[in-house]
């Protein structure tokens, strides 16, 4: 990687954020945990719309609002309207991890009834301004990402991003499986493939991290975020598996969860499966195909329709080439919008 200078003389910061001004029909404030509900339902009206073949839930806001490395004081912001509900909120989140990259997740969105009236623009306004202070805290020599993630059905979202500088940086895409259609078995010599159970998860995050490491913009997951996925309601165990070496390392994993909540705007029954990898040594020898086809053969016995996955458009391992090969075929996009430093 060319050599560069710490990413605090990079940026120039705002000293104060610009919050904007509250008027009698939009107060603008931090959130608080109390705001798990009004929140909710603002995401929800904005799931309709922006990506209606899934909801968001009571966990992702919650874990959002908890993670130790946001402060909700500094990080967040909601216009709330004069009955008390929320019409958008932001938040600028700089997570853990930063081995190549330090990286502000700019999250939120204006509930559909209230855009066009320029609060989107504000929001985004005062998102960038806080990851810049943000990025302005870092003594690391390395690029700085302002990221936007959104379904390319989001047009709002799209125009106001790149409105505002922000490029379209990538592509995934959202593949399915018809489980109705047969699965053929892959065989899989020299390593056994055992369901997910808690003491083997330390050292699936660990192998998570290293089959990784060479993806486009993806960084470590701390202990923390690992343990907040496997403890969530909807993650399921008995869905997920592990590839064991000889030696007893874990040498590869599929993780998958299973969101009731997503069958009606779905039009099926499904489970997601959230992480595929292989350790770097361990590959070309068809752990992944193993272990795809074992999922698959095991959300299809828990009576699921489909299997939900998404991929990088441009995956240098050649996942996309492995999942249709398993018969998963695309059915949405969505995109990464970045501005770098």
């Amino acid at each position: 990687m060319k050599s560069m200078t710490r990413l605090r003389d990079r940026v120039e910061a705002p000293r104060v954020l610009p919050v904007p001004e509250s008027t009698d029909d939009i107060r603008w404030r931090p959130a608080t945990a109390d705001d798990v509900d009004a929140l909710l339902d603002c995401a929800r009206a904005i799931d309709a719309v922006d990506h209606p073949h899934f909801v968001t839930t009571r966990e992702e806001i919650e874990e959002e609002l908890g993670h130790s490395y946001v402060s909700l004081e500094h990080d967040s912001l909601l216009a709330v309207s004069r009955t008390g509900g929320v019409l958008a909120f932001g938040m600028a989140v700089l997570g853990p991890g930063q081995e190549t990259l330090v990286r502000s997740i700019l999250e939120g969105g204006v509930r559909p009834s209230e855009r066009g009236k320029g609060i989107g623009r504000k929001m985004l306004a005062w998102q960038e301004a806080r990851a810049l202070q943000q990025f302005a805290g870092s003594d690391k020599e390395l690029p700085g990402w302002m990221i936007v993630w959104t379904d390319e059905r989001a047009s709002a979202t799209i125009h106001l991003a790149e409105r505002a500088g922000f490029r379209i940086a990538r592509y995934f895409l959202e593949l399915r499986r018809d489980l109705s259609e047969p699965i053929r078995t892959r065989p899989l010599d020299g390593f056994e493939i055992v369901p997910f159970d808690a003491a083997g998860s330390e050292a699936a995050r660990l192998a998570r991290n290293d089959s990784f490491r060479d993806h486009w913009g993806s960084q470590p997951t701390s202990e923390e975020n690992w343990n907040e996925m496997v403890a969530r309601s909807v993650f399921r165990p008995d869905l997920s598996f592990l590839a064991i070496a000889p030696d007893g390392e874990v040498a590869g994993f599929v993780i998958s969860e299973v969101n009731q909540e997503d069958f009606a705007p779905q039009g099926f029954s499904s489970a997601y499966i959230n992480l595929v990898g292989v350790r770097r040594a361990h590959r070309g020898r068809g752990i992944a195909p193993a272990l795809l086809t074992r999922t698959l053969e095991a959300v299809a016995a828990a009576g699921l329709e489909m299997a939900v996955l998404d991929v990088d458009a441009e995956n240098p391992t050649g996942a996309l080439g492995l999942y249709t090969g398993v018969g998963f075929t695309e059915a949405n996009r969505s995109l990464q919008l970045n501005k770098e430093f």
